[in-house]
């Protein structure tokens, strides 16, 4: 390395008894901006917490996980976060969802011995609390 009038060729500086510092901070500054910029831009998907047996569509597609999945179990229970929900509370959390992420969808995952009422009444609240993106999820037909 050359010295330059107590700066060395790397940019790091010199001191007297001849140490070499690299100065860290802005490598640790910058891995900062990095990490919150991805939890920032990422997308959380918000999980039902039920266990369905969804039914087989030929039509079947896969899409990307971009939203609030709503469980409808068996006995027509409706789950979002792991959590058992009345029907008259999906439609506000559906609204607060909304305004957390406004590009967002809504998933509904119900089994397939649910009945079609249920469904549908669920689906309403959806559509009443803004989600103009709601799709239910089915299985692939083999």
């Amino acid at each position: 390395m050359r010295r330059l009038g107590g700066v060395t060729s790397l940019g790091t500086q010199e001191e007297d008894g001849g140490d070499v510092e690299i100065n860290m901070m802005p490598l640790i500054d910058m891995i900062f901006i990095l990490l919150i910029f991805f939890l920032v831009t990422a997308s959380f998907v918000r999980e039902s917490g039920v266990e369905v047996n969804r039914p087989e569509s030929v039509t079947a597609q896969e899409k990307e996980a971009t939203g609030m999945v709503v469980g409808i179990a068996r006995g027509g229970g409706i789950f979002i976060d792991n959590q058992q929900v009345d029907l008259r509370q999906v439609r506000g959390l559906v609204e607060v969802f909304l305004l957390e992420n406004a590009r967002g969808g809504v998933i509904l995952d119900a089994d397939e011995s649910c009945t079609t009422g249920r469904l549908v009444a669920v689906l309403d609240q959806c559509r009443l609390a803004g989600a103009e993106n709601v799709a239910v999820a089915t299985r692939r037909f083999q």
